[in-house]
């Protein structure tokens, strides 16, 4: 029986479960980082042409956040949620049997496109939680911090002792089992936008108009996520060369110690309830600072580049809930499309940074990688740290 909800919160085993099924989902956008030499030497292809897998599913997960999270606030998003992850099923099982490196380039789109389900999870929360909606986001977004991070460990292992085409089969698996669960324990939420698609797009865009704050909160998270897709894309390439030469599986081990930053979501974000959101993004910009300076000066430490995974994710992430928990205080009944614009903006950087991050690596190694990561982050900063005007909220 579907679970229906009357009250204004979630249960904790709701939450539980809409924290694991969107760290499951998201986990598929960054399977492909610690395998693309894997994947380049199954199919004989340059380390570039390899690279551009995560390129091409971050561009995909940007147009399906833009294209297909605005339906949330349209149709039943339990519905919507089901239907993406049968999708994403198909897909993965193609991939798993995937014959050449086009393939893998076409199916990467459409598996980044179809994965935005977890993005349809969180305006869901917020718009049932009105009380604590920093708390629950940070919970939700525990889980999809764990699924990003933990992708790493999970296809390193798995692409070294089984080979890559089994994380896209295990994957998939796994999307069958919390498909499950979201069908017995999703919610049912009532939407109110009855207008057609087009008009829906629209809406969407003229969020970017409402709210200064969404506008800038956009700017700064595509900014770090760019940060920190650049950032574990060439660590890839940094780690299995000289003078680590560390395989998949060791360097998926950095993806343990990234961890420990993603359980820090729930703290940010009640940082966020509380109304010192100001304080929680300069912190952790700061923090991402600190990471590259070590990431650069210490970079032949294998302990060095740990320390600097830790902060740069617990700083990334941060940053990620501070501005979710903002954004979905505007307006809850805007919450899909708001978000729309939010993560459609955050994925373009992660793109940008990501192909930014491989001509670096092709033209100047880790140390102009290093420097392209500390411009973007400075940017942030003097973003966070300006003069703020407040926002304003429009009848639209």
């Amino acid at each position: 029986m579907e679970k229906q909800i009357s009250n204004k919160r979630l249960t904790k085993v709701q939450v539980l479960i809409m924290a694991i099924a969107a760290g499951v989902c998201v986990a598929n956008v960054y399977y492909n980082q610690p395998i693309l030499k894997d994947i380049a030497s199954s199919f004989g292809v340059s380390e570039g042409e390899a690279g551009s897998i995560s390129v091409l599913t971050q561009v995909g997960y940007g147009f399906g956040l833009f294209f297909l999270i605005p339906l949330g606030d349209k149709i039943n998003k339990k519905k919507l949620i089901l239907s993406l992850l049968g999708c994403l099923f198909c897909l993965l099982m193609l991939m798993t049997f995937s014959q050449n490196i086009v393939e893998v380039w076409i199916l990467s789109v459409a598996i980044g496109i179809v994965t935005v389900s977890a993005q349809v999870i969180l305006p869901l929360a917020a718009s049932i939680d009105r009380v604590t909606t920093g708390q629950t986001v940070g919970n939700i977004f525990t889980g999809i911090l764990i699924g990003v991070l933990g992708a790493r460990v999970f296809s390193g292992y798995i692409a070294e002792w089984l080979g890559w085409r089994y994380v896209y089969g295990f994957s998939a698996v796994m999307i069958l089992i919390v498909s499950g669960l979201l069908k017995i324990y999703l919610p049912n939420v009532k939407n109110d936008f009855d207008g057609y698609y087009l008009e829906l797009l629209k809406s969407t865009l003229e969020q970017l108009k409402r709210f200064s704050l969404l506008r800038e909160a956009s700017l700064i998270g595509g900014l770090l996520f760019g940060v920190f897709c650049s950032f574990w894309t060439t660590l890839t390439f940094h780690l299995s060369g000289a003078p680590f030469n560390f395989e998949s599986d060791t360097i998926g081990m950095y993806g343990f110690v990234a961890i420990v930053g993603a359980l820090m979501a729930p703290v940010f974000g009640k940082l966020a309830d509380r109304g010192n959101s100001q304080r929680s993004l300069t912190i952790a910009v700061s923090l991402v600072i600190v990471s590259l300076v070590i990431a650069k000066i210490a970079s032949s430490s294998a302990i060095a580049i740990a320390v600097a995974v830790l902060l740069l994710d617990i700083g990334v992430q941060a940053i990620q809930v501070t501005n979710v928990a903002r954004i979905y205080t505007l307006d809850a009944q805007s919450n899909s499309r708001i978000n729309t614009v939010y993560m459609t903006t955050y994925f373009i950087g992660g793109a940008v940074g990501t192909s930014i991050g491989l001509l670096c690596w092709n033209l100047g190694g880790w140390n102009l990688v290093t420097w392209q990561m500390l411009v973007f982050t400075l940017i942030g900063f003097i973003i966070i740290v300006r003069p703020k005007i407040t926002p304003v909220k429009t009848n639209k």
